[in-house]
């Protein structure tokens, strides 16, 4: 047995993860390069491998003739009969062959042929691992940061974070370790190119399947995500166990699952709600923490008309505009707010006629986030300014009447001087 090559072909099956017949053709094909550097050509040359012992035996068939024309091909019928009498012209022999006598040029060929093969199926071996784990999220180990971009170690492979998807703000420096998304892998002659992301809102889906096993068991569905990286996200999650509450589910006792989330990405806020069948009662849960008055629909333009109290206005709107922006994302329709007062004095209902200048900065009415729309249709509401316009007078008669309890019962006289 040749038990040198045997302990070198397990540990590169197990440390390359490349299979050991692979290795065996790999040792062949050398060998015939071998014979066909050191005799010219080797057409007539096979090789016999012992998959058990690694023992292995390159032999040549020639024919027996009378004059040798071709030595690489052709035998004298003299040479035949030493180790055969009993051939005859026409036969075909079997000549051993010692590949200990190749020659240096011979051998280094074979030696680099061996090596290539392995390269090969490493890169191979590799690109079918990883290429399996897209749109999916690893754990790596950051590299180096090469200007914009920065290498992660992944094990077996390094991935490229490009600064497009990079969280702006986030600081990652040698060492750290981090999630990923991995994005693309595509095969190259240099090995396989590994794109991941920070950025991805499926990150944050993969992250709670993760930590909470009720996402993980599809318990509980994530219907819709809504991300705007390394400042805030929101999730629509949805039970099909009426006794399990897929809210209180992903935020965990003590809030222990999202914190766990929310501490990958970098503090990164999360908001959780529950997703509705009716549009409606899915737009007023996206808008949380904000109250909301009523809610009008309209399936068919993918427009909603948002009424909140006066002073929930400024929240539900959010710095910038964040708040409404991720809602129109995570429900998929472009929403309308406005406070009772302005809905009571509103024509056509425009978002222009009440924004300060600081939301109309925030620009979220002028961009576009049907990006998944819901099918259902229908109206719904739950109640009208019309029906809370008293809302307004309660509070200007509680401020009267708490005025009133000021002025002190006795009017102070004429004389005196704090009147």
């Amino acid at each position: 047995m040749n038990t040198e090559l045997v302990e070198a072909l397990d540990i590169l099956e197990r440390e390359k993860e490349i299979s050991r017949e692979t290795l065996f053709e790999a040792i062949e094909s050398s060998l015939l390069i071998a014979c066909r550097n050191n005799f010219g050509k080797a057409d007539n040359i096979h090789i016999s491998m012992d998959r058990e012992t690694c023992d292995y035996e390159v032999y040549a068939e020639k024919t027996v003739v009378e004059t040798v024309e071709d030595k690489s091909l052709e035998i004298s019928l003299e040479d035949a009969r030493k180790d055969n009498p009993n051939v005859n012209v026409g036969d075909t022999v079997r000549i051993n062959i010692d590949s200990k006598e190749f020659g240096r040029i011979a051998t280094q060929n074979a030696k680099n042929a061996i090596l290539q093969k392995i390269r090969e199926e490493e890169r191979n071996s590799v690109y079918d691992r990883f290429s399996g784990l897209t749109r999916d999220v690893v754990t790596g180990i950051v590299q180096r940061v090469n200007g914009r971009k920065i290498s992660i170690n992944l094990g077996k492979a390094d991935a490229i974070l490009t600064e497009s998807e990079q969280v702006k703000g986030e600081i990652l420096r040698p060492t750290d370790r981090v999630k990923v998304y991995i994005l693309d892998v595509r095969n190259t002659p240099k090995g396989p190119r590994i794109t991941v992301s920070r950025t991805h809102p499926e990150l944050v889906k993969k992250l709670f399947e993760a930590e909470v096993t009720e996402v993980r068991d599809g318990i509980v569905e994530i219907r819709s995500i809504s991300r705007e990286p390394g400042s805030r996200t929101k999730i629509a999650v949805y039970s099909n166990d009426p006794d399990v509450d897929a809210v209180g589910a992903c935020v965990g006792m003590n809030g222990n699952r999202v914190n766990a989330v929310v501490s990958e990405l970098g503090g990164e806020k999360i908001d959780i709600v529950n997703w509705d069948e009716n549009p409606a009662l899915f737009i007023e849960n996206a808008l949380s923490p904000s109250q909301v008055v009523s809610v009008i629909v309209d399936p068919d333009e993918k427009t909603a008309k948002v009424v909140v109290p006066d002073f929930q206005l400024s929240l539900a709107i959010g710095k910038e505009g964040q708040n409404a922006r991720l809602a129109a994302r995570l429900t998929g329709y472009k929403i309308d707010i406005k406070s009772e007062t302005q809905a009571k004095d509103a024509h056509g209902f425009r978002m222009e006629d009440y924004l300060t200048d600081e939301y109309e900065e925030g620009g979220y009415e002028e961009e576009e986030y049907a990006e998944e729309g819901y099918a259902e249709e229908g109206y719904a509401e739950e109640g009208s300014y019309e029906e809370e316009a008293s809302y307004e007078e309660d509070a200007s008669a509680a401020d009267r009447q708490e005025a009133s309890e000021d002025i002190p019962e006795t009017a102070p006289s004429e004389g005196d001087p704090e009147q």
